[in-house]
């Protein structure tokens, strides 16, 4: 007797949140969702979020909107999610800049990187990459070096932004092959 009362608790228990479920709008059909890219069209990041908004939209049957949001290695778009309401409807695509290096480099962000966000999961590794022109004439990061301390003009490279990893290993590069 005891079992079935145990039984019927659970069952009744168990029912609760499915009615309660029916009244609302389930995520994600009350409104698009959109997935956050910190940084401008076209680069890693974002081919990386499109890429992932529309794979996310095909599984869920639900509209994911892409929403670059540049500027301050990523901290403006950082700021922008942690400011959204909780509801699932806004995603983020974070990055080693927007949760560690802008952290180190801005005495006062507007976001907190480990209080404002929950982490979902790891969506990609996109490591630096050292490339030249191939009509620059050299094949080896040593006949790059040697150029570099020759020609002074050809001292000029780009990053995805002041305060990135792109732009941080540049720098680093430049200092170490003087």
């Amino acid at each position: 007797m005891q079992f079935l009362r145990l039984a019927a608790a659970l069952l009744s228990a168990a029912l609760v949140p499915v009615a309660a479920m029916a009244q609302a709008p389930e995520w994600p059909t009350a409104k698009p969702i959109v997935y956050v890219v910190p940084f401008t069209p076209g680069g890693s990041t974002d081919i990386v979020g499109r890429t992932l908004a529309q794979k996310l939209g095909e599984s869920l049957k639900q509209s994911v909107v892409v929403d670059n949001k540049p500027g301050q290695a990523g901290g403006i778009g950082a700021a922008y999610v942690a400011k959204a309401a909780p509801d699932g409807y806004t995603l983020f695509g974070g990055t080693i800049s927007t949760h560690a290096i802008n952290a180190s480099l801005y005495k006062k962000l507007s976001y907190d990187p480990m209080k404002d966000f929950e982490p979902v999961s790891l969506v990609a590794r996109l490591p630096n990459v050292l490339i030249v022109n191939s009509q620059l004439g050299v094949n080896s990061v040593a006949e790059l070096v040697a150029l570099l301390k020759k020609d002074e003009s050809k001292r000029t490279f780009a990053s995805s932004g002041a305060g990135t990893s792109t732009h941080l290993a540049g720098e680093m590069f430049a200092t170490s092959s003087a």
